[in-house]
Formats: C-alpha cells, sequence, structure tokens
C-alpha cells in the first residue's frame, strides 16, 4: 500500500477519498484553488498545497502544476478523482513519466475510451450493440447536418470528449440543429478543451443503466452489478439507485458480461462504468465507458458492503482484486440523490453565495452523506454546483424510498437555494415509487414536480411565531440584565390595556401576507391563531431548534427557523418555507423595477451576444448567452421591442442581477 496520496480533486470526492485513505494508514495531500483555500477537503487532508487561481485551467486541470507538488510533497501516487484530469490519458501518462502511479487505468485505456466515438467503433467490433448514429472525426457543419438528417430527427448531439450532461443538446429538427451544434460545442470546449461531437438517434423514453467494473494488472475483472440512473434533468443524472429497478437474472447477466469483455477488450485496470442506454423492453446499446469512479459509486458501495476507493488503491499498488466475482452479491436497495445550489422555481439556475445555515442528516441509520461543504462555506460560479450526496439503503426498494425522503427532510440549507424539496416530489412522486423510471420522467412530469403551494402550512407559521417570541425575549434579557427595575422585566407579551396577555406577528410569502397571534400560557403552552388555524401547542427549545407538540398529537415534531435580516427560512416535516418579516412601521417605498431591463439571473460569462443596439426582435428572441458552472443560459427578449442598450460584450465576467441588455418595449411596433 502507498504511504502517501496526492488527491488531484476538490470537494466531496476529494473528502471522501481522504477518509478511506486516513481509515487504511495512508497519509492524504490536498491541492486547493485560492476559491478553496478554506474547503473542507483542504481540513481533511495531512497537508495541503496551493495549486493556482479559482480557474480550473489555472488549478485543478494545470497537471504540470499538480504534478510538481506532488513529487514536492513526497507522494508515490495520484488519486484524480472525477472529473477534471481523472479521463486525461495525457496527465496518466505525465503521472507514469514522472514516476507517479496514477490511481487509475493506464493511458491507453483511458484514450480508447475518452473519444465516445471511438469507444462506439471498438465495442461495435466486438459485437456490443450501438445506438444508431455518427461516430466519425469529421467535423464540418455542413457534414453534420447532413448526417443527422440521415438519423432522422430528434437527434442527440453529444460532446465526444463529454461527461455530466455537459456539450448534449437535442435537436428537434433541421432547424433547430445549428444552433443545438453551436451550443453544445462551446461547452464541449469550455468543459473539456474539445468540440468535437457526435450524433445519435434520440430515444425517445430509454433507461440509462450502467454496470460497475474493476479490473487488476493480474488480468482479473468483475462486474459489481448495475445501478440505474435514469432520473435526469438535461441529461444531468438526479437519483442514482441500485440495484435497477425491475432488472432480470438474465438481463443482468447479459450486461455484466458484456461490460467486463468490454473492460477486458482495452487491457483495462481499476474502477470504470460501462453505461448502456436501454429500451423498455429490454433491449440494450453501449453507449459510453466512463475511466473513473462515477459520481453515483455510493448507491453500489452500499448494497455490496465493499469500499470502491479502497479497491483503487489496492489495486493501483499492484494487489490483485479483493474478491472474484462469485464472492460478489446484492444486499438490498440503496438510491442516491444529489443535492445541488440551484434553483427549480427559476429554470434550475445554479445559486452562488455563502452557505448561512447547514444541517444534514449524518445520523440517521443506514443513510450516508457525502459533502464537501459545511456552513460558511462559498459556494462559487467556477465549479460544478453540487453541494451533497444523499444516499440511503433499505432491505428493498420501497424501504430505501421512504428512508431517502425522511433523510430528505432534515436537509437544511440557507444562503443558497437548493434542489432539496424538489427532489423531495421526486422520490414522492407515484412514477418513481412505482419504479416506471426513464429518462424524461422529469420532463413529462414537470408541472407535476413543481413547487404548488397555495398557502403556508400552518406548522410553519407557527414556528416562525415562537421564534419571534423567543428572539423578543432573547433580545429584553439584556435590557433586564442591565436595570433590574426595567418595566420590560415581565417579557410576557402582556397587551396594554386587556388582561390577555399575546403578540401577534406578520409575515410575508411573496405577496400574501399572513398574521399570527400567539397568546403565552406558561410551561411551554401557547395558544396560536392564524387565518386557517386556531390550537393549543406545547413547545420547548433546545440548541436553536424547537420541539413542538400540536394539541391531540402524541409525538412532537421537529422545526428549525433561521434569520437572515428580515427573512425567515423555516425548516418543518414537510415543508421549507420562506418568510419574510413584516414590520407594520416600515415605510413601503417603491417596489416598481426598471421595465425592460434584462438581468443577469446569475454570474458568469458572457459568451455570445446575439443582438446590437437599434435592433427589433420578437417576444423569446435570444439575445445573450450567459455561462456558469459550466452550462449554458440563454437570456431571451421577454416582449417585442427595439434593444436600447447592450452593456456587455462576449468574454466580459458579470455579477447576478447586473444589468445585461435593455429592451424597450414601448418600441415593438417600429419597423426597420
Amino acid at each position: 500500500m502507498f504511504a502517501t496520496i496526492l488527491i488531484a480533486n476538490r470537494g466531496e470526492i476529494a473528502c471522501r477519498i481522504a477518509r478511506t485513505a486516513r481509515r487504511l494508514g495512508v497519509r492524504t495531500i490536498a491541492i486547493y484553488s485560492d476559491a478553496d483555500a478554506n474547503a473542507l477537503h483542504v481540513t481533511l487532508c495531512d497537508e495541503a498545497y496551493r495549486v493556482g487561481p479559482p480557474a480550473p485551467r489555472e488549478s485543478y486541470l494545470n497537471g504540470d502544476a499538480i504534478i510538481a507538488i506532488a513529487k514536492r510533497a513526497d507522494a508515490q501516487a495520484i488519486h484524480p478523482g472525477y472529473g477534471f484530469l481523472s479521463e486525461n490519458a495525457a496527465f496518466a501518462q505525465a503521472c507514469e513519466a514522472a514516476g507517479l502511479v496514477f490511481i487509475g487505468p493506464p493511458p491507453a485505456a483511458i484514450a480508447a475510451m475518452g473519444s465516445k466515438s471511438a469507444a462506439k467503433a471498438i465495442m461495435s467490433e466486438a459485437g456490443v450493440p450501438v445506438v444508431p448514429g455518427y461516430h466519425g472525426d469529421a467535423q464540418e457543419p455542413q457534414l453534420l447536418a447532413r448526417e443527422a438528417s440521415r438519423i432522422g430527427f430528434p437527434v442527440l448531439i453529444k460532446a465526444t470528449a463529454g461527461g455530466g450532461g455537459k456539450g448534449m443538446k437535442v435537436a428537434a429538427s433541421q432547424e433547430d440543429f445549428a444552433a443545438a451544434l453551436a451550443s453544445a460545442q462551446r461547452e464541449a470546449r469550455a468543459s473539456f478543451g474539445d468540440d468535437r461531437v457526435l450524433l445519435e438517434r434520440y430515444l425517445a423514453s430509454p433507461r440509462h443503466i450502467e454496470m460497475q467494473v474493476f479490473a487488476d494488472r493480474q488480468g482479473h475483472a468483475v462486474h459489481l452489478f448495475e445501478r440505474d440512473c435514469s432520473v435526469q434533468r438535461r441529461h444531468q443524472k438526479v437519483l442514482e439507485e441500485a440495484p435497477a429497478p425491475g432488472m432480470d437474472d438474465a438481463r443482468r447477466r447479459a450486461m455484466g458480461e458484456a461490460a467486463v469483455a468490454a473492460a477486458k477488450a482495452i487491457g483495462y485496470v481499476g474502477a470504470g462504468t460501462v453505461e448502456f442506454i436501454a429500451e423498455q423492453d429490454g433491449t440494450f446499446y453501449f453507449m459510453e465507458m466512463n475511466t473513473r469512479l462515477q459520481v453515483e459509486h455510493p448507491v453500489t458501495e452500499m448494497i455490496t458492503g465493499l469500499d470502491l476507493v479502497e479497491w483503487q488503491l489496492r489495486v493501483a499498488a499492484g494487489e490483485p482484486l479483493p474478491a472474484t466475482q462469485g464472492d460478489i452479491t446484492v444486499h438490498g436497495h440503496a438510491i442516491e440523490a444529489r443535492v445541488y445550489a440551484e434553483d427549480p422555481e427559476r429554470d434550475f439556475l445554479p445559486s452562488i453565495g455563502r452557505i448561512a445555515h447547514w444541517r444534514m442528516p449524518h445520523d440517521m441509520h443506514n443513510v450516508r452523506v457525502d459533502t464537501g461543504y459545511r456552513a460558511d462555506d462559498e459556494v462559487t460560479p467556477f465549479y460544478d454546483p453540487m453541494l451533497a450526496k444523499v444516499i440511503a439503503w433499505g432491505d428493498n426498494r420501497e424501504a430505501a424510498r421512504t428512508r431517502l425522503l425522511a433523510a430528505l427532510a432534515q436537509c437544511e440549507v440557507t444562503g443558497v437555494t437548493t434542489n432539496v424539496a424538489f427532489l423531495e416530489r421526486v422520490v414522492a412522486h407515484e412514477a418513481f415509487a412505482s419504479g416506471r423510471v426513464d429518462t424524461g420522467l422529469i420532463a413529462k412530469h414537470r408541472d407535476e414536480l413543481r413547487e404548488h403551494r397555495d398557502d403556508v402550512p400552518p406548522a410553519a407559521l407557527i414556528a416562525a411565531a415562537l421564534a419571534e417570541y423567543a428572539a423578543a425575549a432573547d433580545a429584553s434579557a439584556g435590557v433586564v440584565a442591565q436595570d433590574p427595575w426595567s418595566p420590560w422585566r415581565l417579557n410576557d407579551a402582556w397587551w396594554n390595556g386587556t388582561s390577555t396577555h399575546r403578540a401577534t406577528f406578520a409575515f410575508a410569502d411573496g405577496t400574501r401576507e399572513h398574521s399570527v397571534m400567539l397568546v403565552p400560557h406558561g410551561d411551554g403552552a401557547f395558544d396560536v391563531a392564524g387565518d386557517t388555524f386556531s390550537e393549543r401547542v406545547h413547545a420547548t427549545r433546545r440548541d436553536g431548534r424547537w420541539s413542538i407538540r400540536r394539541a391531540g398529537d402524541e409525538a412532537a415534531s421537529d422545526a428549525a427557523v433561521v434569520t437572515h435580516g428580515h427573512v425567515r427560512h423555516v425548516f418543518t416535516p414537510g415543508a421549507r418555507v420562506r418568510l419574510a418579516r413584516v414590520d407594520p412601521f416600515a415605510d413601503a417605498g417603491d417596489a416598481g423595477e426598471a421595465q425592460g431591463r434584462l438581468t443577469a439571473p446569475m454570474s458568469g460569462t458572457i459568451v455570445a451576444v446575439l443582438v446590437q443596439p437599434g435592433d427589433v426582435v420578437d417576444k423569446g428572441v435570444a439575445l445573450v448567452v450567459l455561462e456558469a458552472m459550466k452550462m449554458e443560459h440563454t437570456i431571451v427578449a421577454p416582449a417585442a421591442g427595439r434593444v436600447a442598450a447592450v452593456h456587455f460584450g462576449v468574454g466580459d465576467r458579470v455579477a447576478e442581477g447586473v444589468d445585461l441588455v435593455d429592451v424597450d418595449a414601448k418600441q415593438a411596433d417600429v419597423k426597420t
């Protein structure tokens, strides 16, 4: 086993590798960009070295700098994690040339599978079925357009060096093809430094099933069963599970044998994933091979009881596989949910900022959380917005699904917007619960998966009112301490001119206002009343959290209220509510917003400006393309009008909320 390894990555995967290495007694070296100087992975490793500025090309993609640090730190090996340089054959070769072990497959195997086009050719020659498409080297736009017509629309455009849904677009028709191709190539160039693409027939309702494979230097190879990663959004995985729902033994055996054969055909070593696209009738096609550890590997670990990072380290150190195919068995079911800093109600725009409050279900039985974040960490625009992975295991699929829902209910994050509530809705949806999954599940049920809250739940309003009452008590405590004869010493919500002790608080939920009256009775008893409820509760506060038992309920429910300025983030079972405390004495002011000014929905870089001042545009016309977190976001005209001003050019970095383009809707009838 190695004495010291360098982890050439960041975030949750760097933390995850560090934990296994520590358990095995292996010293770890972290690298960090300027944006990650105080990141969790830096504190978990034994040593840490600055690798460069925040931009990935100048830090986590700077292979020469990483190798130099590894040599300086006396590391024997480099673990690339996933993403960044994990599937870079040149980097793997450079590690070997520097006398360092690359904890991954040989450079030749990476190169063979690194191009999706070349990989499909190899698989086709080996007799593995592939999706009809174009996988050639010629990349002239006119040729690609002809090939798309030959394949038939809709057609899928994919970066040959891609992954994670980046550089992947669907062209529904010939008219859409040129724009979709240009966008896919820009994303591919930005994410992988390679804008080559392949084309495939777009399958309407397929399943995404992948096989985990492992091989050693002695020529042994095994599979560790399948994962179903069908629940996706824009080709980005959202939920992953193992084993796949409805998988029969014959199909599992056929896919497993094909995956192992693929690994052996290219002299594979280490962890890899052979991905298949499968029709609902069971027909499957080879899609690609990822020559690295996958984001979703924890579900495989949960059902097999194996540590895949430990296997990686042992195989890279020259040891044989720790188990044979017959030794590996499936126990139960596991489901993983990816928690992202993004806003589902704003078309999943990435959210950037400082995490003010962070709570994950770390103490739940059979629940695992992999993360690289904690409270006060900064979510920057430079890297993927995934915050954590929440993985739940159960004796069967329904047990795992139910436990995952309970775990997600305990996830609390403020400071950035997350997709946790959206994940809860997907996991609870009947289509997922029944196992009828395909890659279009989210798109087909988009309206049902949106947040439809007619009113704020009473439990959330009760918790918010209790928190305000407690805050007032805390604030008055200081006054009482300074002046024991203060008239505010009796902080009992006495109401002037009556014999009733009560307090009333007002909160706004968007455009609606809610009033809650609270009457304390001592010993934690309160009468609470709002527009739609009136009841008695018993409440206690401990470590900033509330335990609230409503009259008639035997069990108390947990609630938390996190305050940021005038905003109250309320977390109660089944609800996450953002309320604004209404000050009845505040001046409402002018809430109007300048018309026709299109602002940046997030921080990012302008990659295309499609209009200029004076242009007359129709509603929905693309004006500017903004890239943030390696994904493109198109800003369109909200109404017909004339472009009055364009404030930024290609290559400019912009902050969230800045004015990008002004469109004068009053000039909609002006013709050029």
